[in-house]
């Protein structure tokens, strides 16, 4: 852990933990969304032209804590997932597979505390059961078929990712719109013929950038273009895209849909 962050972690256990137990104050869902942040400036792993950020996090709160959220952990758990996204989107960090909260119960946690286990992972199978899983795919069960313990090590097989059959809403700068399918294979786009999506305008880089499938999600990749990329606003250099996500290149808009024939 860097010293910063060390700091930190002492003076929150020193005053927000004694003081949350003497008030009774439980615990909030912004307490948990920063930890859940702090963990992911923490797990950061530079690698070539990107920062790579944990994207599994199992949230370990006292079994008191947890039973105050009640019905809605579900809720809280894809909350605090795309709240995560949306924290990685910003920073500009590369992440290797949308996020995934987990709240669990654990006795071992003081009252009023939060502790976060925070990985890299990537897509696997699994069956949804009734628990807190959330934001990167459903919780696991055991082979039994009851719930799985979530901080478990597991041994599975990756089945071959499954692409949504989606397209691009394509808005030219003159205001002209065009529907472009997204096939298995890599989509490049850029102002030079020899790109499978040509762009009608000159802010845009002969060859700007490029969306391709990875472990089953769809992700743009700006290929180093002098303008830049945004994706609803914001500037990215790789980013995983969403339905309805905005993404921009020069003057041009691109928004992702499914495709509505899809079965």
């Amino acid at each position: 852990m860097p010293p910063l962050a060390a700091i930190e972690r002492f003076f929150e256990r020193l005053f927000e933990r004694p003081s949350a137990r003497l008030f009774r104050t439980r615990v909030q869902p912004v307490q948990i969304q920063r930890r859940i942040e702090r963990a992911m400036e923490t797990g950061r792993r530079p690698t070539t032209g990107r920062t790579l950020v944990p994207n599994r996090f199992i949230v370990h709160l006292h079994p008191d804590d947890l039973a105050g959220f009640e019905d809605a952990a579900d809720g809280l758990a894809s909350g605090l997932a795309d709240e995560a996204l949306s924290f990685a989107r910003a920073h500009h960090y590369a992440l290797t597979d949308r996020p995934r909260v987990d709240l669990v119960s654990d006795p071992t946690v003081q009252r009023a505390d939060i502790r976060i286990d925070a990985r890299m992972t990537s897509s696997q199978p699994a069956e949804r059961v009734a628990g807190s899983g959330a934001g990167g795919g459903p919780s696991e069960v055991g082979p039994g078929g009851e719930p799985a313990d979530p901080t478990a090590t597991a041994v599975f097989t990756l089945p071959q990712p499954h692409l949504p059959r989606a397209t691009l809403r394509v808005t030219d700068p003159d205001g002209q719109t065009r529907h472009v399918a997204l096939g298995p294979g890599a989509l490049t786009i850029g102002r030079a013929d020899d790109n499978d999506l040509v762009a009608r305008d000159v802010r845009v880089s002969r060859h700007h950038g490029r969306i391709a499938g990875r472990r089953g999600t769809l992700v743009y990749e700006d290929l180093g273009s002098r303008n830049g990329s945004t994706v609803n606003g914001e500037p990215v250099r790789e980013v995983v895209l969403g339905v309805g996500d905005r993404l921009q290149v020069g003057d041009t808009t691109f928004v992702l849909e499914l495709d509505e024939a899809a079965d």
